[in-house]
């Protein structure tokens, strides 16, 4: 049951459509330094020259050594090392770790506290993120939506832990999303990036935050999805479609923005923390058996229509034997104890016991036996 009161906010301003990028240098201050958070790719391939010559007044610091899912202790590094450079702007360039990554250095940049995430995420007290260096986040693959989000995942490798930084402040000022960036990604990092966004949908709509708001973006991403995905996979090029998956990773973002994630994303910590399983794949891989829950307890009529064509899609990608190229089964049992995180458990609307996320677990790995494949 969705309480009565609900609120919504989201104050990121969007830009979006073909050829867009153009655009970036409108939105960049007449002087001052600009740090562009990358990957070594983007680099080579030419698309950070774009960026800088179209920050013509700007000196241009480039940070293009990201790597998936940032670290604590390197992002601790990179917030010292940049503090004293007068940061005016940072432009986030990439997906999800290239963002997340932006975030935390806007936040960490004016942060009185040395080391900040390993003295307010390790220690586990409460610490506020409230000021910020102006944030342009440019995503080029379709999944998991952080540009519209106030929150930005951190991970402890040390200690197989998985922190969130989060607050208004660690939200872009702007989104900037041309689809023409998302047209060369691979099919295998296309398809992790979407089951990330679909998960995120899902999640937002089982969670008990949700808001009349909240569910209109979530059944609309997935619709998009569901009809998007399929399409690219035989065609990778068809920009009409990367548009619609941008915009169904947009959504879903916008989403979780408001109610954040669930006991999919709860399961799916570990399996990254200690196999290195890729977040979008993790926290979808266990979406049929909770939609199956979902479609046994739930009255939501119309969200349940929209959740079995997503089981079908999902059914066709094959996640079980996806994820097994990364754990096997017997493995699982070692991690059991950690998919309970309360902060994402407590989200979902029915109640479970950790004898369920280990059926749940369990019969997401056999369902892949009993197709044959």
């Amino acid at each position: 049951m969705v309480d009565s009161h609900w609120s919504f906010s989201n104050p990121v301003s969007i830009k979006a459509g073909v050829g867009c990028l153009s655009t970036l240098g409108s939105m960049l201050p007449e002087t001052g330094n600009v740090l562009l958070v990358t990957t070594e790719g983007f680099t080579k391939r030419g698309l950070v020259q774009r960026i800088k010559d179209q920050c013509v007044n700007n000196d241009v610091i480039v940070y293009d050594e990201v790597t998936p899912n940032p670290e604590l202790d390197e992002l601790d590094r990179r917030i010292e090392l940049y503090k004293n450079k007068s940061i005016e702007v940072i432009i986030a360039l990439g997906g999800g770790s290239a963002l997340d990554t932006a975030k935390v250095l806007s936040v960490g940049l004016h942060d009185e506290l040395h080391n900040p995430l390993n003295s307010a995420l390790r220690s586990g007290a409460f610490h506020r993120w409230d000021k910020k260096v102006h944030l342009i986040a440019i995503p080029t693959t379709s999944g998991t939506g952080s540009e519209v989000t106030p929150f930005a995942t951190v991970w402890d490798s040390t200690n197989h832990k998985k922190y969130s930084v989060a607050g208004d402040a660690v939200y872009p000022n702007c989104a900037l999303l041309d689809p023409i960036l998302t047209t060369t990604l691979p099919v295998e990092e296309t398809i992790n990036t979407a089951l990330d966004s679909i998960s995120h949908s899902l999640e937002s709509l089982w969670n008990k935050n949700k808001t009349p708001i909240s569910e209109l973006y979530a059944k609309e991403s997935l619709l998009l999805s569901i009809k998007a995905l399929p399409i690219i996979l035989n065609d990778g090029g068809n920009i009409e479609q990367r548009e619609n998956l941008q915009k169904a990773s947009l959504f879903a973002g916008i989403a979780i923005s408001q109610t954040r994630t669930a006991i999919a994303h709860s399961i799916s910590y570990p399996l990254t923390s200690h196999f290195n399983v890729p977040h979008g794949l993790a926290c979808s891989f266990t979406l049929i058996e909770i939609i199956k829950i979902y479609l046994n307890y739930s009255k939501d009529e119309a969200s349940k229509a929209i959740m079995v064509k997503v089981s079908h899609l999902l059914t066709s990608l094959n996640l079980s034997s996806r994820i097994e190229k990364y754990v096997a089964a017997k493995d699982l049992e070692k991690v059991f104890y950690e998919m309970i995180n309360p902060e994402r458990a407590g989200n979902f609307i029915f109640d479970f016991s950790l004898v369920d996320i280990k059926k749940i677990t369990v019969d997401s790995l056999k369902s892949n036996m009993k197709s044959g494949h």
